[in-house]
């Protein structure tokens, strides 16, 4: 399966958090923080939302920072993707 999304949202997998600290400390799950950093993995096409017309400036494969608590969390295939609108997006890391 996969996800295709609609209008202005975008799909986007959390990168790998790093177990250790720089100090060499190894961090418990429950310990570590959400990624705020994400990996696009398919973007919807835009056009007329909420009779605004919405042109998507972001593409697959870019990385994003995004509020730790924005979009709505899903499971495919065992693994987790999040679905934002694509204003929920802060920045694109270059």
């Amino acid at each position: 399966m996969t996800l295709r999304p609609v209008a202005d949202r975008v799909v986007i997998k959390s990168v790998e958090v790093e177990e250790t600290t720089k100090s060499g400390i190894i961090l418990a799950a429950a310990a570590q923080e959400k990624p705020q950093i994400a990996e696009v993995v398919a973007v919807g096409p835009g056009g007329i939302v909420n009779g605004k017309e919405i042109k998507m400036y972001i593409n697959v494969g870019d990385k994003v920072i995004i509020d730790k608590y924005s979009g709505k969390q899903v499971k495919l295939d065992n693994i987790e993707y999040t679905i934002v609108r694509q204003d929920e997006i802060l920045a694109i890391v270059e």
